[in-house]
């Protein structure tokens, strides 16, 4: 039987994580996994030499961090009852790459993210990170798109 001993989800708050944590959830209760909620925000636009008012680059990048922290404490303490084999973490970076080092690093056994299904020149713009996760992984990833 394979066993999951640890799930990392990795989330961007978006409707489609949410629901994507549902699966997550639920796998880490089954087989008693520890789940790493895992959320990175994208390394900020260097807005040096740019005027934005009332607010300093540092000060931005705080403001970034602590509402990222905000939002991370109000979706555990909404969407986790009675579970307590979680931990999360919050760093910057570009997303893809941060959640393929944190599945390596922490030798999870599993990556589940949420997709949004974007299609044409959407996904050619943007890309794809639950796809490139997908193509990297050294783990299996299961990807939850939202209905």
């Amino acid at each position: 039987m394979v066993m999951f001993e640890r799930i990392l989800f990795a989330t961007d708050f978006s409707e489609s994580s949410e629901h994507a944590f549902q699966y997550a959830l639920s796998l880490a209760r089954q087989f008693n996994s520890r789940l790493i909620i895992l959320h990175v925000i994208n390394e900020p636009v260097d807005l040096r030499g740019f005027y934005v008012p009332h607010i300093s680059f540092e000060n931005l990048e705080k403001e970034i961090e602590l509402g990222a922290e905000k939002m991370m404490a109000r979706f555990c303490s909404t969407h986790i009852v009675n579970f307590d084999n979680f931990e999360t973490l919050i760093v910057t970076g570009i997303p893809y790459e941060e959640i393929l080092k944190k599945s390596q690093d922490d030798n999870v056994s599993m990556i589940v993210v949420g997709t949004q299904g974007r299609t044409g020149l959407d996904h050619l713009l943007f890309g794809s990170t639950a796809e490139r996760v997908v193509r990297k992984a050294l783990c299996p990833v299961m990807t939850v798109r939202h209905p």
